[in-house]
Formats: structure tokens, sequence, C-alpha cells
């Protein structure tokens, strides 16, 4: 995954898993030259909006371990990976990362959402965790979503 890999990278260079919000957006932008400072700062939101990082004292901290990120030599992250995912996109880039091909995943949530009269969101948080794929990050933020809409 490429926004795992362009959050890690910061964090291994420093040796650490924690540092400053600046030195994250420093070691992006005019140390790598990968984004801009501006770039490098929605990373951050999208990357806490993922789970990936929190914010603790000003500091960032990563929720995975940047060690265990295969990060190739070559990398440069594409500026997609500024874009914040929907809930159904984290929960089928889940189910693909488990071994299920794309189109099988979006298929499936598909029928279960016919089947149950549910979400396209709460279709596929069932059908990966059908399959033992965690997904409690996504589940969550689905839950909160058809919660929220049966308020209005």
């Amino acid at each position: 995954m490429s926004l795992e890999a362009a959050v890690a990278v910061p964090f291994r260079g420093a040796g650490a898993n924690r540092m400053g919000e600046g030195e994250f957006v420093v070691a992006l932008s005019l140390d790598r030259d990968w984004f801009s400072p501006d770039q490098a700062k929605r990373l951050v939101d999208v990357a806490a909006g993922r789970g990936l990082i929190a914010q603790e004292d000003g500091d960032l901290v990563a929720q995975f371990d940047p060690s265990e990120v295969t990060v190739p030599v070559d990398f440069v992250p594409d500026e997609s990976v500024l874009r914040e995912q929907s809930t159904f996109e984290r929960v089928v880039d889940a189910l693909v990362a488990g071994g299920v091909e794309k189109r099988e995943a979006v298929a499936a949530s598909n029928e279960r959402q016919r089947d149950l009269g549910v979400t396209l969101e709460a279709a596929a948080v069932l059908v990966a965790r059908e399959r033992g794929i965690d997904v409690d990050g996504p589940a969550a933020d689905a839950r909160a979503d058809l919660l929220a809409g049966g308020e209005d």
C-alpha cells in the first residue's frame, strides 16, 4: 500500500515511531521532494483518518511498525495517496490485500447489499468478515455512517 509506505518513510528515516509534525512534513517535502508542504500536511490528515498515525501532544505517533513496511528502493508515492478513501474503498482494499480479486470483492459486496438491503459499506464489511479479513476500522466507520443516517 503506497499510503502506508509514504507514511513509514519519515519514521524510518528518524529511526523512531514518534516525531514532530513539522519534522514529518519536512521529510516528505524537502528531504524527499515527494510533496509540497501543504500536500504533506494533507497526507497527515489522510493517514490520521486511516488510523496509520495518531496526533499526541503535537507529535505524530505511528500506529503500526514502520520498520515492517516494505518500501521499494525506487518508491515514489503517487498523489492519489492524498485522496481520502471511502469506507467501501478501504474494505475492498483490505479484501484485495487478503487475497480476494478486486472484481470478486466488489461483486460479492453488491450481491450481499441486494440480498440484505443494507448499505454497500455494510455489505462489504460482512463479506470481509466472512472471509476472516480484519476490517475493524472501516466497520466502525460504516456503523457510524448507519447511525448518523438514522438520525436524519
